[in-house]
């Protein structure tokens, strides 16, 4: 049978809706939410709600391995969360209404994160083996490009013009960006195998994975807060510390980080493919730590928060191509949308949970204190884990590839 293999490339352009409704969840938001008197932990806690949906997609990973074709269920769910962006804009942002800003944030993440098992699926079917690296940088690089977009100017054009008109300009621009899988071909659910029949071998798939000690190692290492990333949802609600103004936190947490950002996948995504996920991924995690304790000591004016952000940005970027990387590594090719969605729903957490411990230690101690525990935290399991690793391959536990 031919094996239709598709451009990287087109992973950018794939996962750019899901960036669009995130960077407005994460970066146009908070500013907007601090502006109208909501305090930055609040603030934290509502953007963390809402990155929380990321852990829940091993529930509906299942669904689209069993149901549907990919195209389908790419549209089904642009769809979903296009109109939960929308519904977004439609809420008033109060203090006494945050419950309810909770849940809609938590809704339209959750339509944002189904958008990603299709591509998932395409990544794992549609790309050459040599080619995965480059494949998640792209991937990698559109989210984060996206996640720039939709926060830059989502937030211009909520300030200036109004929040309604803001999301009417991200829905749109979903939909050119998705019409990009017209060039993918479709891999469609098999007919002739009953639900049950592909619920056992959907189990037994798992589990084979589970047991190889290659795949508990890294099921571990992305839980750890190792170049997490956590402060680019927090970037603008800090901003203040720094004497930033608007229109600066608009340019640089939104289109300039988000481009940046997207070379640092790019980069990262080459870096995987020639040194190898392992070097990669913690490689990466170790400059995270440098360079977050670098903004921490500097003086904090408004230069010195452009060039942060940006520069932290970059080694985001790295640092998702090579996450990515490494989870392509150890799923195989079977059932990938159950288990690149348990996988990412694993690494998902330390997100979540440093986002909020973040909002905490700033409230707490200032943004200082709040860099450096980040730093401090990615850097003490970065050694932990190279001494680890480094006795698996003593012991052949990490194989070349996994089926």
């Amino acid at each position: 049978m031919q094996q239709h293999y598709t451009k990287p490339v087109y992973m950018f352009f794939l996962i750019m809706p899901m960036g669009l409704s995130q960077g407005f969840v994460t970066v146009a938001l908070p500013f907007l939410l601090t502006k109208n008197g909501f305090p930055v932990a609040l603030t934290a806690g509502i953007v963390a709600i809402g990155l929380s949906a990321n852990l829940w997609r091993f529930v509906w990973g299942p669904i689209v391995d069993l149901s549907l074709s990919l195209h389908k269920w790419y549209w089904l769910s642009l769809l979903a969360c296009i109109a939960s962006l929308l519904l977004l804009c439609f809420i008033p942002f109060t203090v006494k209404g945050a419950a309810l800003l909770s849940i809609i944030v938590f809704v339209s993440q959750v339509a944002a994160t189904i958008t990603l098992l299709p591509i998932n699926g395409f990544m794992a079917k549609r790309v050459r083996e040599n080619k995965k690296g480059a494949a998640s940088g792209w991937y990698q690089a559109g989210n984060l490009a996206g996640t720039g977009l939709g926060g830059g100017a989502g937030l211009w054009l909520a300030a200036h013009y109004n929040i309604t008109l803001a999301g009417i300009v991200l829905g749109v621009a979903s939909i050119l960006f998705a019409l990009t899988i017209l060039y993918i071909k479709d891999i469609p659910y098999r007919k002739d195998k009953t639900i049950m029949h592909e619920i056992k071998g959907m189990g037994k798939d798992i589990l084979a994975m589970i047991k190889l000690p290659a795949a508990l190692f890294v099921m571990i290492l992305i839980v750890m807060p190792i170049g997490t990333g956590a402060m680019a949802n927090l970037w603008s609600a800090v901003a203040k510390d720094w004497k930033t103004d608007a229109d600066t936190v608009v340019l640089v947490t939104g289109l300039l980080c988000g481009g940046v950002s997207a070379v640092g996948c790019i980069a990262g995504g080459f870096i995987a493919d020639r040194w190898g996920v392992w070097n990669a991924y913690l490689g990466s995690g170790a400059v995270c730590a440098f360079v977050t304790v670098l903004i921490a000591v500097l003086p904090y004016h408004p230069a010195t928060y452009a060039s942060g952000v940006l520069i932290y940005g970059f080694c985001t970027g790295l640092m998702y191509a090579a996450y990515t990387a490494l989870i392509f590594f150890v799923i195989g090719k079977k059932h990938t949308a159950t288990k690149y969605s348990l996988m990412s729903s694993l690494g998902n957490l330390p997100v979540v949970y440093m986002t909020t411990f973040n909002g905490w230690t700033h409230d707490k101690f200032g943004s200082g204190y709040m860099l450096t525990a980040e730093a401090t935290a990615g850097i003490i399991f970065v050694i932990i884990f190279l001494v680890v690793l480094k006795q698996m391959r003593q012991k052949d536990m990490i194989p070349a590839i996994v089926e």
